[in-house]
């Protein structure tokens, strides 16, 4: 078993690599974004509007409550957030067939090509990425975030958080 500080040091350098990883996933998404990758679209969103968008997006819709909570904020600021992007043009929001009581928030169609864009954009830095560190070593990164997002999900779920 490791000690406590090979564990601290562990996670440190996990963190650390993952914020990495994520500044670089964020830079493809922003340049997108701001048609700095040659791409025609420019959209004026705010980090937390971006962060809601892919939200939405990763689960293709999504309760008005449970978007607040993924987001860590109050159900009416989430209101007020969507309301903005559905002004934009790039969220729709309609009471769920399920209950009529619920309000569930989706990517629009017209914005749906932008978010093909960004994802492109991001995924083209993971192929680089791929192609970089040779098959091996993605095989091994696969097989370690197979278990990490096991553990994961298994604590979202313990949680209530989808």
């Amino acid at each position: 078993p490791m000690t406590e500080n090979e564990v601290l040091e562990k996670a440190r350098y996990i963190f650390t690599a993952g914020k990495l990883i994520h500044d670089q996933i964020y830079q493809a998404g922003a340049r997108y974004f701001n048609g700095t990758d040659g791409s025609e679209e420019i959209v004026e969103l705010s980090l937390p509007q971006k962060n809601m968008i892919m939200i939405v997006r990763r689960q293709g819709k999504v309760t008005m409550t449970d978007l607040a909570n993924q987001l860590g904020v109050s159900p009416p600021s989430a209101s007020a957030m969507v309301d903005r992007l559905v002004e934009k043009k790039i969220l729709t929001r309609e009471h769920s067939t399920e209950d009529r009581r619920k309000v569930v928030v989706r990517i629009s169609g017209e914005a749906m090509s932008m978010m093909d864009g960004i994802e492109n954009n991001m995924l083209g830095f993971f192929i680089e990425l791929v192609e970089k560190v040779g098959s091996e070593t993605t095989e091994q990164w696969c097989q370690v975030l197979k278990q990490v997002a096991s553990v994961m999900e298994s604590k979202a779920d313990k949680m209530g958080i989808r």
